[in-house]
């Protein structure tokens, strides 16, 4: 939990704050966008919740939140109501899981709802809120893992469900050599008909995006929407393979239609076809001039 005496000197007085433990993930920001803000790499509160919905939103921020950086001067009675939206509806049967954990610097997890069984796309933290609340959405069939740096608690989500664990063989570590489906190559690879995993090595080697009926873009690390640029980008400065296979794997990622970006860090982006074709080719652009 967030330590008052920490509390960071550029919070506005009020209730909520954010104390020095703040690790910048931007999670907080995005969720809330109507109470915090980025001030000297960190986050802040610069306006304190005025109404029921800026206040959910908060509180969904402090859950959200992989630190517990976040904060309320007095003890929240309405927590458990925050803790009963996640996870959250993005769009259709896509959720939002929330619960970030800090072993994955704070990457977005999502979940599927299907009638065949669940997939969750990475790891949030297994917290016992949010197991409950997934486990009244149905069983867990395959725990996506987009690639190694995101996988966090992936062990007790899969020991928990039962669930199979799925990630790209040059991505695997000590932590994940017993995923029980390991992909290989440059192919996509169909998981059923509405699911195409389709691998985009770049920011690590064995990164992949999944891509569900041709519609909602789950993609890790690999792409996301710039709130600053205001378009879509790769991570430069966190590219931790090579930054000209990322380019060549956007320009194959290019190629194929969806509305939705859902990253794992980054804000997420929706559009329409078209725009989100001009915008893919804006990113390779400007990744071009990079390399």
């Amino acid at each position: 939990m967030a330590h008052l005496n920490q509390r960071r000197p550029q919070n506005v007085n009020g209730d909520f704050y954010v104390d020095s433990t703040c690790i910048d993930c931007d999670t907080c920001r995005w969720m809330a966008p109507e109470v915090f803000y980025d001030v000297d790499d960190q986050s802040a509160v610069y306006h304190q919740p005025s109404n029921e919905a800026e206040r959910l939103a908060a509180l969904e921020a402090l859950l959200a939140c992989p630190t517990s950086s976040i904060g309320t001067v007095e003890k929240p009675k309405d927590i458990k109501v925050a803790q009963e939206k996640f996870p959250i509806l993005v769009a259709e049967n896509v959720y939002h899981c929330g619960y970030h954990s800090e072993k994955s610097y704070g990457a977005a997890s999502y979940l599927i709802q299907l009638p065949e069984g669940n997939i969750l796309v990475d790891s949030p933290r297994f917290t016992p809120p949010l197991v409950k609340r997934l486990e009244e959405l149905g069983p867990i069939r395959y725990m996506y893992l987009t690639h190694k740096d995101d996988v966090a608690d992936h062990q007790k989500f899969a020991e928990h469900f039962q669930c199979d664990r799925i990630l790209h063989t040059d991505d695997i570590t000590a932590d994940t050599r017993n995923v029980e489906i390991q992909l290989t190559g440059s192919e996509p690879f169909t998981l059923n008909p509405d699911f195409l995993i389709i691998p985009v090595p770049g920011h690590t080697k064995g990164q992949t995006v999944l891509l569900y009926k041709n519609k909602f873009l789950f993609t890790g690390d690999h792409l996301a929407w710039s709130e600053s640029l205001h378009q879509l980008i790769a991570f430069h400065n966190a590219c931790w393979y090579s930054w000209s296979e990322q380019t060549k794997s956007m320009r194959n990622l290019a190629n194929y239609s969806f509305e939705w970006v859902l990253p794992g860090h980054g804000r997420r982006f929706h559009s329409d076809r078209e725009t989100m074709h001009q915008q893919m080719h804006k990113c390779i652009e400007l990744m071009e001039s990079l390399n």
